[in-house]
């Protein structure tokens, strides 16, 4: 029986909570993994998640910053929650559905604006975050798992809308590129979207700033779907959901999808 997945940074939660109603009642994805949810767990909506069938979740917040949420139409085992390198940032939980498919759900520091951690510190986070990321998938590889969520890096050329102008722009470094691969290397991963849409631009992120975000077109592909090798091949359907990002008072990345041809 297939499943439907959806990874969405929401930027506070509490403030989109009519958002992601809406995102629910119109798509009904399975799970769908919030990040960016900028509220304590107790403070977060959950009675209109619930009307609309999503009565499960595992999270893990802090008050107006950081935090990830998956919701559910299946029970929820939660299985971690990782403080990778120490930061004291709710950045990632992990549940396992009935069928014994794993989801991780992740929020990767953005690492600020300068890339150089000598003179930043939030980019120095980044990049151990990553490392410590890295280090457990070798420990104890991913089987049976999904990983999702804003991993806040672009890695391929044509995941932004420039290559040449944002080499040296945090989210497409050559340091941060490279990282990301390691990490998606040392777990096994395949990137899922990727696998179904090979070719051209793909964003899921578009800056507040640009005046007509849809008209400029600046984008970046920040958010991911990745699988471990062993389930990689039961994915498909993948899309992002551009129009979200148009909605009132929306936030600035857009909804990731993916199908899996598994038991939930």
């Amino acid at each position: 029986m297939p499943f439907t997945l959806a990874t969405w940074n929401i930027n506070s939660v509490r403030l989109r909570e009519g958002l992601v109603e809406r995102l629910l009642r119109e798509e009904a994805p399975d799970v769908l993994c919030l990040q960016e949810c900028k509220s304590p767990v107790e403070l977060m909506p959950t009675a209109a998640f619930e009307a609309l069938g999503y009565g499960h979740r595992v999270a893990r917040g802090q008050k107006g910053y950081n935090g990830v949420a998956i919701l559910s139409k299946h029970p929820l085992e939660e299985v971690s929650a990782h403080d990778h390198a120490d930061l004291g940032h709710a950045r990632h939980v992990a549940a396992r559905l009935p069928g014994g498919v794993t989801v991780h759900n992740y929020y990767v520091p953005a690492g600020g604006d300068v890339p150089d951690r000598e003179v930043n510190e939030k980019f120095g986070q980044k990049l151990d975050y990553l490392a410590a990321m890295r280090d457990a998938f070798r420990a104890d590889r991913p089987e049976r798992a999904i990983l999702v969520g804003d991993l806040n890096i672009a890695p391929r050329e044509d995941d932004v809308w420039s290559h040449k102008q944002l080499l040296k722009v945090v989210s497409h470094t050559p340091v941060e590129v490279a990282a990301l691969g390691e990490t998606q290397e040392a777990g096994g991963w395949a990137d899922v979207t990727r696998a179904d849409i090979p070719d051209g631009q793909l964003y899921s992120w578009w800056s507040y700033r640009a005046k007509d975000w849809d008209a400029a077109d600046k984008g970046r592909r920040l958010d991911h779907v990745w699988a471990s090798g062993d389930i990689a091949g039961a994915a498909h359907s993948s899309r992002v959901l551009r129009a979200a990002r148009g909605w009132d008072k929306p936030s600035d990345h857009a909804p990731v999808f993916a199908t899996f041809d598994l038991d939930p």
